[in-house]
């Protein structure tokens, strides 16, 4: 499955590019493509495109706040979680996202 996301938290110094290695980690362990965006005090960092977006499966968004660019999302199943979460529990997170997506999938045809 291909997975985009953001990361992002007030300062965006730790949490941010932390929570963003965790998923891509975990991500890559579970054999999805994955690609996290980080957005913190040092700007865009990994971005992604308009076009990357479009070709998502999933999109992850880690984050206590706001994120910049939220519309490159829309249509595309999106689940939303605390940053802290995606630094504990990244596997988790994506196993349960994925489910539900296929779930979603099944369900409509």
């Amino acid at each position: 499955m291909k997975i985009v996301g953001v990361t992002s938290c007030p300062a965006g110094l730790a949490h941010t590019p932390m929570a963003a290695k965790a998923l891509e980690n975990a991500g890559k362990q579970l054999g999805h493509e994955i690609k996290i965006e980080q957005q913190g005090i040092m700007g865009q960092v990994n971005g992604i495109t308009a076009e990357e977006a479009k070709q998502a499966d999933l999109c992850i968004i880690a984050s206590n706040q706001h994120i910049n660019d939220a519309e490159r999302f829309s249509g595309i199943p999106t689940v939303r979680v605390e940053i802290g979460r995606a630094l504990k529990n990244a596997e988790q997170i994506i196993t349960k996202a994925v489910a539900l997506v296929e779930k979603k999938k099944s369900e409509s045809q």
